[in-house]
């Protein structure tokens, strides 16, 4: 098997978004927001030529050609987030108990799940818009992983315990998930 000397990716940068690199310090910036991120490993190097972010390793072992794959997927994400956003749709299901969901500051609240007294509550990470129409919560946002984080903290207040799931199937429940 021939070992591979090099492995390169290159990303380019669209015309509408402004990226500047400062050390292993990356910042992706539009008209809609900005978002850093730190990419630190000592044996990836990234270099910014005009519109294009080249990520490169040299002499790469398995793992640092998977770090260049995942540091290559994360600077996409930011630039979709910058440009479009990411948006999650949930749904809310009850057969029992009606529930009644609100937004309270940086926390969502949940109450009459399963007709419990005291509310759930989920928290709402920074940057993160969440929306309730009706029986529907939309979940908006620029960093992927902080929208994701928190339709998981929604997912996870709503969990059914000491009952029978088969039964209780209540819950706020992710339906899809994508750009705006």
């Amino acid at each position: 098997m021939a070992k591979v000397s090099e492995i390169k990716e290159e990303i380019h940068i669209p015309e509408q978004v402004d990226a500047q690199l400062a050390g292993q310090q990356l910042t992706i910036k539009s008209e809609k927001g900005e978002l850093t991120r730190v990419f630190a490993n000592p044996t990836i190097s990234m270099t910014l030529n005009d519109k294009v972010l080249v990520i490169q390793c040299k002499q790469p072992r398995r793992k640092q050609k998977a770090l260049v794959g995942t540091f290559a997927a994360h600077i996409n994400n930011m630039i979709r987030g910058v440009t479009i956003g990411f948006e999650y749709h949930m749904k809310t299901v009850f057969s029992h108990f009606p529930i009644k969901l609100s937004v309270e500051g940086n926390t969502f609240v949940i109450q009459n799940f399963l007709g419990e007294r005291a509310p759930r509550h989920a928290s709402i990470l920074s940057d993160v818009n969440v929306k309730i129409d009706g029986d529907e919560v939309i979940v908006t946002g620029m960093d992927k992983e902080k929208v994701g984080q928190t339709v998981a903290n929604i997912e996870r207040a709503t969990k059914v315990k000491r009952r029978d799931i088969r039964v209780f199937q209540d819950g706020v429940y992710r339906t899809s998930r994508g750009g705006s």
